[in-house]
């Protein structure tokens, strides 16, 4: 582990090293957007290869502290100084034209490594880029880094992986920065790039985000495709941006969200994404709003200084033209919520070993086992997988999914029809009820994670956005949770939110 990391720093290093042949624009790379970047670059202020440079300067002197970075892309220079060649030609800059990206480490990228923070992946060099990385780098975006996670994306405690050991939370290092997105959460927190990407099976992008004052989109399952990413329960997954700001996040979903024939789940939203995402950027998207408070969440043994922030953010989107319904009940939530977890990673992992592997790659689980790992609760997850491969607490129970599962239909229809008869545009909780928890003690202290409840099962969107800082500079999240395929509004109703507010800022 500790070698990987040297050689990724020896390279940073020659990188940075190596362009210094160009002179150096003085760029403050902090808080950077994807409009501020193109305004640049179309003034001639600095290029794109000047502004990858800078971020990796950034790195190489910052992340030796927070550790959320695992291997830096040695042709992100060369890639950087094309696009800057091809908009000389141009004129004309794409959607998302060399714009940064941190990828997290189990989305495959061609010829970077995507261990899953797992030491069976370790040698695993994907030959092509996921579906979305493809998108994402047709329009434009470069590919700096990949980030730290919890192995396998087993918990959303913590990022905690057996090739990189743990990554902290830059606000407070000695603090999570949550899991299992945690390294991407930490690296947009700390400005190692413009935009970045994680996974959410039942928090994981959600989660990080609240933790590292981001924005983070779990959008609706089915909108966006999973082909070519390393599997925790496909039947859950989601794949997400986690950027600064809502315009950010909202423009590279408009790159990703599209029809994957690899991943027949996104047939479902043929016909249901619009001509662009960034028409509902609005300001004022909160006046006429009706916003319903879900305090069964809500109110499951809030930390004060928490709860405090979420009633402040109740009082603010009435100041913005909402009307408040408060609060919402959901008929039988505490009994269609049960028993919505199935455990697929079996299945899921040892069809995308087949597909993906190379000959160095395990092909079954038993073998990854073998292989080992570096955590005891890897290993453990690991060895419960081999047997237990049902619906947890209702084995008898079929697993599908959210579109032919029973239990997740019922769960899902029951929340609407409450939206429904209230006329709401979404309900609103905080992300988690409880402050990271520090490192030293974060299985005792991981309490509040809301993210985990409805979302993951029902395969409706959900967006975190930030709502402040508790003591110790920690940050804070609200959740909005809106209907299939609602992510118009939902993006309406949180740029609104963010733009009133901005209670985001950096760590440093």
């Amino acid at each position: 582990m500790q070698a990987f990391k040297k050689f990724n720093l020896m390279l940073l290093t020659a990188l940075f090293f190596a362009c210094q042949g160009e002179k150096q624009a003085d760029i403050e790379v902090s808080e950077l957007t994807i409009s501020k970047i193109h305004q640049a670059y179309q003034n001639g202020d600095y290029t794109s290869e000047q502004l990858v440079s800078a971020y990796l300067e950034r790195i190489s002197q910052m992340d030796s502290s927070i550790n959320a970075i695992t291997f830096i892309n040695p042709e992100a220079l060369e890639i950087a100084k094309n696009l800057d060649q091809e908009y000389q030609e141009t004129k004309t800059l794409r959607p998302l034209h060399g714009i940064p990206l941190i990828v997290k480490d189990n989305i495959n990228t061609k010829d970077l490594p995507t261990t899953a923070g797992s030491l069976a992946l370790k040698d695993f060099y994907p030959k092509e880029d996921a579906f979305i990385i493809k998108r994402l780098i047709q329009a434009g975006a470069i590919v700096i880094a990949k980030s730290n996670m919890a192995e396998w994306a087993f918990s959303p405690m913590h990022s905690h992986s057996s090739t990189a050991g743990i990554t902290r939370n830059p606000y407070n290092l000695d603090h999570v920065p949550a899991g299992s997105s945690g390294g991407t959460g930490a690296a947009m927190a700390a400005n190692f790039g413009t935009i970045g990407l994680g996974t959410d099976t039942g928090n994981s992008i959600r989660g990080p985000s609240s933790h590292n004052a981001l924005v983070g989109f779990r959008t609706t399952l089915g909108l966006i495709s999973r082909e070519g990413i390393v599997p925790l329960y496909l039947r859950n997954d989601v794949v997400g941006p986690m950027c600064r700001t809502v315009e950010d996040a909202v423009k590279v979903l408009e790159v990703m969200a599209a029809f994957d024939p690899q991943d027949p789940i996104t047939g479902h939203a043929q016909g249901k994404i619009p001509e662009n995402y960034t028409q509902f950027l609005d300001k004022e998207g909160l006046t006429g709003a009706r916003i319903g408070v879900f305090r069964t969440l809500s109110e499951n043994n809030p930390d004060p200084e928490i709860k405090a922030l979420f009633e402040q953010a109740i009082l603010d989107m009435q100041s913005m033209g909402a009307t408040i319904i408060d609060s919402v009940l959901v008929q039988d939530f505490d009994s269609l919520r049960q028993d919505q977890w199935c455990a697929t990673f079996k299945e899921d992992l040892e069809t995308f070993l087949a597909e993906y592997g190379n000959p160095q790659t395990p092909k079954t689980l038993e073998e990854v086992i073998a292989i080992g790992t570096a955590s005891d609760f890897a290993k453990i997850r690991l060895e419960t997988f081999l047997t237990n491969s049902g619906r947890w607490g209702s084995p008898e129970i079929g697993c599908g999914d959210a579109y032919t599962d029973e239990k997740r239909i019922a769960f899902r229809e029951a929340i609407e029809k409450a939206m429904d008869e209230l006329n709401l545009d979404a309900l609103i909780y905080p992300s988690w009820n409880n402050a990271p928890a520090t490192i030293a003690n974060f299985q005792e202290e991981y309490k509040g994670d809301n993210s985990q409840v409805i979302a993951p099962h029902t395969g409706q969107p959900a967006f975190t956005v930030p709502i402040g800082f508790t003591s110790g500079n920690l940050p804070a999240g609200i959740q909005f949770l809106g209907r299939m395929y609602a992510e118009p509004i939902l993006i309406r109703l949180a740029y609104a939110y963010e733009q009133h507010t901005k209670h985001r800022k950096p760590p440093f």
